[in-house]
């Protein structure tokens, strides 16, 4: 695992990814009962482990509209560090990037996670290790919640989806064979489109007794079962298929990590 700079600082961090959004015409929802300058970290005393931020992938833009909403430590593929507007951001926010080639590495990785986490870090982590086109979709890996486990720390489960004009849509999903320039073209053309990022109740681990099993699929229901229904229907009985092109079932970019 490959460390990026330190985590630059969270309000310019904040603000330079609040501009991209405004740049790219992208509006940005935030729900959820979490306040505060920081919604997404579990508040705790000094000396306490940091939060896992766990969320489901759709797109490139994930990684901005997390960090307009809480700057936080990334955990992604190390080519996420060179790609056009969202590798510098990821940078600056200090992204411990993975070589997904060398699975051999994967224990490895969950015990520096753990440590970032022990250490106070909050680490943000996409767990189902690829985009999918919409916000129910991709089983979630349990590595990173071992890390959780290993740690005490809390996971705060959040949900990314997108609307245009108050419906589902998946003009921004990074799907397939898509290409980052084609999905760029695609959020820049977009009228009124808008990420939504919702904010759920923390998950404590310390003394839980649980193992990363039990922890990842509490967190999995949590985040992917607002947006289930029958068919794969989403809110407002838009099928998913129905923009973009993008058929609901198939898992796309593997932006995250392996874990």
């Amino acid at each position: 695992m490959t460390a990026g700079p330190r985590l630059a600082d969270p309000v310019r961090l904040r603000a330079y990814a609040r501009a991209l959004l405004a740049a790219l015409s992208v509006g940005l929802e935030v729900r959820g009962a979490a306040t505060g300058v920081d919604p997404l970290t579990v508040p705790a005393a000094p000396g306490a482990p940091g939060t896992l931020i766990a969320l489901n992938h759709i797109s490139w833009l994930d990684i901005v509209a997390l960090l307009a909403v809480e700057p936080a430590t990334l955990l992604a593929k190390r080519e996420v560090g060179h790609w056009p507007l969202v590798g510098g951001l990821a940078r600056r926010a200090g992204t411990h990037f993975i070589d997904r080639t060398s699975p051999r590495r994967l224990p490895q990785t969950v015990r520096e996670l753990s440590a970032l986490l022990a250490a106070g870090r909050s680490v943000a982590v996409f767990p189902q290790a690829t985009t999918w086109c919409t916000a129910d979709q991709g089983a979630f890996r349990r590595a990173t919640f071992q890390a959780a486990l290993d740690a005490g720390a809390p996971v705060r489960p959040v949900t990314v989806d997108y609307v245009q004009q108050g419906c589902p849509t998946t003009v921004a999903a990074f799907c397939g064979d898509d290409t980052f320039a084609a999905s760029l073209r695609r959020v820049i053309t977009a009228r009124e489109l808008t990420v939504r990022v919702t904010v759920h109740p923390a998950l404590p681990t310390a003394g839980r007794g649980l193992d990363r099993r039990a922890l990842a699929g509490a967190v999995e229901r949590v985040v992917l079962g607002g947006g289930r229904t029958a068919g794969g229907v989403g809110p407002g009985g838009v099928r998913p298929a129905d923009q973009a092109g993008h058929p609901a079932d198939r898992p796309g970019q593997a932006l995250g990590t392996y874990l």
